[in-house]
């Protein structure tokens, strides 16, 4: 059942390389479980919860593109963001923490609208072929 529908055949592969290229690629992300929050931390941010919420997200991120989309791909955290909200935004900026991740919801809502009025196809269609490769 798990072959056929993640079509191991057809991509030449067997659960175990699965597995061994599943736990490969958590001992790689495991550090952003401590990372992330203590980076977080330097904003104000409580570090258990956003531990929580850091796993959490990570946990359905990959499970959505794994389950839906089929792909062995990690969703996690990105670490250049959290720097900036922490250090930036909200330590040089003077913005409470609150309205830093507020403002990171309504970027996230704003561009699953771009993408569900074709916004995002429209853009990627703009450019040139030379231009992205």
């Amino acid at each position: 059942m798990i072959r056929r529908y993640f079509e191991l055949d057809r991509l030449n592969t067997t659960i175990s390389k699965e597995l061994l290229g599943g736990a490969t690629t958590f001992i790689t992300m495991v550090y952003i479980i401590i990372v992330n929050p203590k980076i977080l931390e330097a904003a104000g941010i409580p570090f258990g919860p956003s531990m929580v919420a850091t796993i959490l997200s990570a946990f359905f991120g990959t499970l959505i593109m794994g389950m839906y989309a089929k792909m062995p791909i990690a969703i996690a955290p990105y670490m250049g963001e959290n720097a900036f909200i922490a250090y930036t935004v909200v330590k040089v900026m003077g913005y409470s923490w609150q309205t830093a991740i507020g403002a990171v919801f309504i970027s996230g809502v704003l561009f699953v609208l771009i993408i569900f009025f074709g916004v995002r196809s429209w853009l990627a269609n703009s450019i040139f072929f030379s231009l992205k490769i």
